[in-house]
């Protein structure tokens, strides 16, 4: 068995991996904040083998060196710890831009200088790929070759796009200065259940639309995809030697407002959100090539009809529905 460094263990993605990681049968270290926080870490403790093969260390994305004790010695990292979502009015360069590049460098140069770390695995984003001119233009098709544009993003104003973009961008420079093995993940919008006691940032999205608590829904288009096809191709970017650069995880692409309208048919009860966004910049059709991600074994992707069922029955279940 090996063992693995996941950072950033309180996140939806991280936590699913420890999670999987420790089902099979790995050690694993995973990077928080705080270890002591039991509020937010306990529910890590609870999964199973966690008593014996996890450790909890405290690391933080801005301080650099703070990830070389985390990554001495491990067979491989998965860099999944990212800020996703912010209030507009937050400090976008402080709380988003910032963690996000920075961090990937912070966590990179630390994997760099340990010996041990055989491929590092970065959870990236379907934003780095399909924000450009050329797109709003006509319906496209997107694969591992395309590149969000940097200047697209900040004219309208998509700013985890624009840091995912630089961050993806800064772990290849650097991969390639230090010779090291990296694969990336570019996943689109995770649904599926929750694991930890509170909705991370992408499902308070989810269950603030749900209540009818949000004003408005966004008006994009994006490519969705369930939290166990997430961690199944993290696994297989980490495990099999033919994977290489980028991989595109996405399963259906859907304006809000489909989601809204299935979800309105199959769950009347709830005052779902009904007025869209004027927000501009990312509401034009395209769809996501996965052909490389199938052909290297990945399963069939579960449809949105799944993903979102397995997310309200968790909510229903932990009592936010």
């Amino acid at each position: 068995m090996a063992e693995y460094c996941v950072t950033g263990g309180t996140g939806l993605i991280a936590a699913y991996l420890v999670k999987a990681l420790l089902e099979k049968g790995h050690s694993v270290r995973t990077t928080v904040r705080d270890p002591g926080d039991v509020r937010k870490v306990g529910f890590l403790w609870e999964l199973n083998g966690a008593k014996e093969r996890l450790k909890l260390v405290k690391a933080d994305l801005l301080v650099e060196g703070s990830f070389d004790d985390a990554v001495q010695g491990v067979d491989g990292v998965f860099h999944t710890a990212s800020p996703v979502l912010v209030p507009y009015d937050d400090n976008i360069k402080a709380n988003l831009i910032d963690p996000c590049i920075n961090g990937t460098l912070n966590v990179l140069s630390s994997c760099s200088k340990a010996s041990s770390v055989k491929r590092v695995v970065l959870t990236s984003s379907c934003s780095s790929i399909r924000y450009c001119y050329d797109a709003q233009q006509v319906s496209t098709t997107f694969n591992e070759s395309n590149w969000s544009d940097p200047d697209y993003c900040k004219r309208h104003n998509l700013w985890y796009a624009y840091a995912k973009t630089l961050a993806e961008k800064e772990a290849w420079r650097m991969a390639k200065e230090s010779g090291m093995d990296l694969v990336v993940v570019n996943p689109s919008f995770v649904v599926g259940p929750l694991l930890a006691p509170q909705p991370t940032s992408t499902l308070l999205l989810i269950l603030s639309l749900i209540k009818g608590d949000k004003g408005e829904y966004p008006n994009t288009t994006v490519g969705f995809v369930h939290i166990d096809d997430v961690i199944a191709a993290h696994m297989l970017a980490m495990e099999e030697k033919k994977a290489s650069g980028r991989l595109i995880c996405s399963s259906s692409v859907a304006h809000w407002s489909q989601i809204i309208e299935m979800l309105r048919a199959k769950y009347p009860s709830y005052p779902f959100v009904n007025e869209c966004s004027s927000h501009k910049g990312d509401s034009s059709p395209h769809s996501m090539d996965t052909t490389k991600i199938t052909r290297l074994g990945l399963p069939p992707f579960k449809t949105l009809d799944q993903m979102f069922d397995d997310c309200i029955i968790s909510f229903q279940e932990k009592g936010f529905l």
